[in-house]
């Protein structure tokens, strides 16, 4: 039986549309954008039309789109880029439920001297206004909230926030690295002031991503060189990598309307199917305010990854998180932040779904975790006698 992939959170296939669109920028238009020949003129007006495409896609303008690695380095470079040479001691304000690369540039900053507060979340991962409003005393500070968390799904209300964070003076930066391509996100609606994307989360190709940066905002350079990207980030740009993912973005906003209706369908099938069949099985993060394609379950008496290895050997690719810190032993410390005992966090499983998930696959899964779960229970509770 073919494979069943569900975990399109850690990343997508690219799709067939894409990859036609990306090949001729590996072969006949491959010149250099920065050259003056016409061949390199020719790949640079091609670039700036996929800027526009993602521009449009973000209610952007082609100006205030830098494109970089991928999400990694878009954090990276909303918070030190914000920081550097501006303030010698700021305030950086995050939340507990943070991708790593937001909490460990954090982490960097604080060393550099700066101020850090981690804000609290409530147990369905959303992180209070008024919290974020006592935070700032007045001190120029950064604010940087995940629009859609990549581990229990919860979708923030970020307009609020950004309103909350704007009256008391702070710049925002947004983490919409598991939202963009999945629900709708206007830069204008939203009201931040920096957010990340990355193109692989929606069925683009790895290796690029790009950070939106709104006007007057000052952004210092992590890497310097040949003064691309207006300055803001050296090096000859990932043109297949743009192209791929100006293509998957358009697609994935055309059709996010049916993509979402049907995938959110779905996802409450699953999740009501697994409460169904499976005791004492309980669901992490909100019921609601949850991105269209997040499952993540918690089982008691059972660790989540023996769970993920007992459906990987029938066949279905699932995760217990983020898959940029798979393999450690640590229970996840977005879980940990819903307020969940270390033994309830280690329960946990996430599965993702996408676009090409089918009513099908949602049964399967139905038919094979729940004896997965009761077998590994089994032995359990013969290993505690």
């Amino acid at each position: 039986m073919e494979r069943l992939y569900l975990d399109h959170a850690a990343t997508t296939p690219v799709r067939a549309e894409v990859l036609d669109a990306m090949l001729p920028f590996f072969t006949r238009l491959s010149a250099n954008p920065s050259s003056m020949h016409a061949g390199g003129q020719h790949v640079a007006r091609e670039l700036a039309a996929a800027r526009s495409r993602i521009a449009l896609a973000l209610g952007a303008r082609p100006q205030e789109i830098v494109f970089t690695s991928g999400g990694s380095e878009a954090d990276n470079l909303a918070l030190f880029g914000s920081l550097t040479g501006r303030f010698e001691r700021a305030h950086v304000v995050t939340s507990a439920i943070e991708h790593h690369a937001v909490l460990h540039a954090a982490q960097a900053l604080r060393e550099r001297g700066h101020r850090v507060t981690i804000l609290p979340v409530d147990r369905e991962g959303l992180v209070s206004g008024d919290a974020l409003r006592d935070a700032l005393d007045g001190t120029p500070a950064v604010v940087s909230i995940m629009h859609g968390n990549n581990e229990i799904g919860t979708i923030q209300d970020l307009s609020n926030l950004t309103a909350v964070a704007h009256e008391r003076g702070a710049l925002v930066h947004s983490d919409a690295v598991q939202t963009v391509g999945h629900i709708p996100v206007d830069v204008n609606v939203l009201g931040v002031d920096l957010l990340s994307l990355s193109a692989h989360k929606f069925e683009g190709p790895k290796g690029i991503g790009a950070l939106y940066v709104r006007p007057g905002v000052t952004l210092a350079p992590l890497i310097h060189g040949g003064g691309q990207e207006g300055g803001r980030r050296s090096g000859t740009e990932n043109v297949p990598g743009v192209v791929g993912m100006a293509t998957a973005l358009a697609l994935a906003v055309a059709e996010q309307e049916e993509t979402m209706q049907r995938v959110s369908a779905l996802r409450d099938a699953l999740i009501d199917g697994i409460m169904r069949a499976i005791p004492h099985a309980s669901l992490n993060g909100p019921r609601t305010r949850r991105l269209p394609n997040n499952v993540n379950v918690r089982f008691d008496r059972v660790e989540g990854d023996t769970v993920v290895l007992g459906l990987d050997l029938a066949g279905i690719d699932t995760s217990t998180g983020s898959a940029c810190s798979s393999g450690s032993l640590e229970p996840s410390h977005v879980t940990r932040a819903l307020g969940l005992e270390p033994a309830q966090a280690r329960g946990a499983i996430r599965m993702s779904l996408g676009r090409t998930t089918t009513r099908a696959d949602v049964e399967r899964v139905l038919q094979v975790l729940p004896p997965v779960v009761q077998r590994l229970r089994g032995l359990a509770g013969a290993l505690t006698v």
